[in-house]
């Protein structure tokens, strides 16, 4: 493990139930994402894209195998343990971006940073900035239903990357925006990840962006069909 890398899987599997209803989601993952990479996972309905992304993401714990984010084990944590590794590490972006509506774009932004221990004052300072650099400075008073899809996805990337937390995880975050906007918003938030140094694991159908992706990683079936970086 070096300090090169961001994500480090070794052997990971993940399977839901027992004995003769054990279903395994994940057989034997290996996965390393270099510090700084914006990758793009792909795959069918059912083959473990969601499944591995909740284990990176300190939702789920693995059946077996190892896992690190930034050479820290996540593997063999308490399930008490893993909301604050999601706080310490994770940026989280949805398919429906997920803004709560009663309340403001700043105020959507900041509450995550409240919860990783700012102040009130400190989050809404870096939540004006995060809003600032996804073009929204004009719309951090706006509510979420006075904001166009594109809009509300943009704010969804600020409070991802506010903070600057190392990993950035992106769950189809095109799927809910038109060609336009869905290019748009990854281009954004890929160029947010090179200024800011995130890295990005980015989980999509949308092959109408596959090229702006350091690396495409398909799995099938629980299986990597590509892995380890060259």
């Amino acid at each position: 493990m070096t300090a090169a890398t961001a994500v480090r899987l070794e052997g990971l599997t993940k399977t839901y139930g027992e004995g003769a209803i054990a279903q395994q989601v994940l057989k034997g993952v290996d996965l390393t994402l270099g510090a700084g990479s914006f990758t793009m996972l792909v795959g069918p309905s059912g083959s473990g894209k969601t499944t591995l992304l909740s284990i990176l993401g300190c939702v789920l714990a693995p059946s077996t195998g190892r896992a690190f984010l930034f050479g820290e084990p996540i593997h063999g944590k308490r399930e008490s343990q893993l909301p604050e590794l999601r706080l310490s590490y994770i940026g989280f972006i949805f398919q429906g971006h997920n803004l709560l509506g009663s309340l403001s774009a700043e105020a959507n932004v900041a509450l995550p940073l409240e919860l990783r221990g700012y102040s009130r004052r400190a989050a809404r300072e870096e939540a004006r900035a995060a809003l600032e650099a996804v073009g929204l400075a004009d719309k951090r008073d706006r509510s979420p239903e006075e904001l166009s899809g594109g809009q509300r996805q943009r704010v969804a990337i600020a409070r991802a990357v506010a903070g600057r937390p190392p990993l950035i995880l992106a769950d189809e975050p095109t799927a809910s925006l038109d060609a336009e906007n869905g290019m748009q918003v990854t281009q954004l938030l890929k160029r947010l990840c090179a200024e800011r140094g995130h890295t990005a694991l980015v989980v999509t159908h949308d092959n109408r962006i596959f090229h702006l992706a350091d690396r495409i990683v398909r799995i099938e079936d629980g299986r990597l069909l590509d892995g380890d970086e060259p």
